[in-house]
């Protein structure tokens, strides 16, 4: 099948197509605009296959996603181009609404026009697969969990966002029978991941001696998800899901943030060991405005229906990801060169 990544140089969907390129026969066009968090850095160990090619193109660009569609003729869409940092969103929501809603309106449109002109088994194995966030469903008190049936509730400009995207893909199956599925996902960890998200954040501020901050108590509950799971999850929805389904995403392991952090401080003390403890640099700072208290997946559709489950649990994820980024500071310094200091942001100030 050839499948056309959009986002592919960001962290989830780089690992989709390092997935798709080492464990199946899939052709893979990605198509990404390289923003501050895309970086080819990712795809290192795939770029030179025969099967991947890479496009420097905005999905709101109408007329080069047209191109594309027309060079590469592709079977699968798979949407992973977002902007995805809640406290961006905060301080900068334009750039959110014009690629996350705005783009995804014009790759829609596109996918249309395309699909339109297939005729036969090509027609027929067509899907569109929109790649989307448990942020969309808002926050959980202390029990129960989201479902493909949750209402949507985002209470930030970035889950008002990808809420929006999930509807008009929705809409575009129901008016115009473009054939999609959707996904929505809990928080995400792994290698490659860039460096304003709470996970490489604390282990490369712990390893600079910086503080490692905290938002407010600490107290936030998080479903994570190892990223290379999410990609076997999605490459498995878009290849044998039933058309027009949604599916959640979840790694089966709610933590609260504070216990992230403290993890994270636990496995450096063992495997960087210095004079003191790296839990003595956490520091709490002020909360992000309108923070979700708790998200927390029930995934029981894909595994009944699918036979999907992660296998890295959380400890042995959050193992994998701390040697990841020991190894690879490198990796870490080229994709944060003159783009990001790891300052706070997101205060709404």
């Amino acid at each position: 099948m050839k499948i056309l990544v959009t986002g592919g140089a960001g962290f989830i969907g780089s690992a989709v197509i390092r997935e798709a390129i080492t464990q199946t026969n899939h052709e893979i066009c990605n198509l990404d605009k390289l923003t501050y968090a895309g970086n080819l850095e990712s795809l290192a160990d795939i770029e030179n296959s025969e099967r991947y090619q890479f496009v420097q193109a905005d999905i709101s660009d109408r007329e080069a996603v047209e191109a594309c569609f027309a060079s590469f003729n592709p079977d699968i869409i798979m949407n992973l181009a977002a902007e995805s940092h809640v406290d961006r969103s905060i301080d900068g929501p334009s750039e959110f609404m014009q690629t996350n809603i705005m783009g995804t309106f014009t790759l829609l449109e596109v996918a249309r026009e395309y699909y339109s002109t297939l005729t036969g088994v090509k027609k027929d194995q067509f899907r569109f697969h929109h790649i989307s966030t448990d942020e969309v469903f808002g926050t959980l008190g202390t029990e129960g969990f989201f479902t493909e049936d949750t209402p949507y509730a985002p209470n930030s400009p970035y889950s008002a966002s990808k809420a929006s995207s999930d509807h008009l893909v929705r809409a575009w199956h129901e008016t115009y029978g473009l054939p999609t599925l959707q996904t929505n996902c809990s928080n995400n960890y792994g290698p490659y991941h860039f460096p304003e998200k709470l996970i490489p954040l604390v282990i490369l501020n712990a390893l600079d001696g910086k503080d490692l901050p905290v938002y407010g108590d600490g107290s936030q509950v998080r479903d994570w998800l190892y990223v290379e799971d999410h990609a076997r999850a999605l490459l498995k929805v878009v290849t044998e899901g039933a058309v027009g389904s949604t599916y959640n995403i979840g790694g089966h392991n709610e933590k609260k943030n504070i216990e992230v952090v403290k993890t994270i401080c636990s496995l450096l003390d063992e495997l960087v060991p210095k004079d003191g403890k790296y839990e003595d640099q956490i520091t709490y700072v002020a909360d992000r405005p309108g923070h979700d208290q708790r998200y927390a997946i029930d995934a029981t559709k894909i595994s009944k229906e699918l036979n999907w489950k992660p296998l890295e649990t959380f400890e042995s994820g959050i193992r994998k990801t701390v040697e990841w980024y020991l190894a690879n500071k490198p990796w870490c310094e080229a994709v944060t060169k003159n783009k990001y200091d790891r300052g706070r942001i997101g205060l709404n100030t």
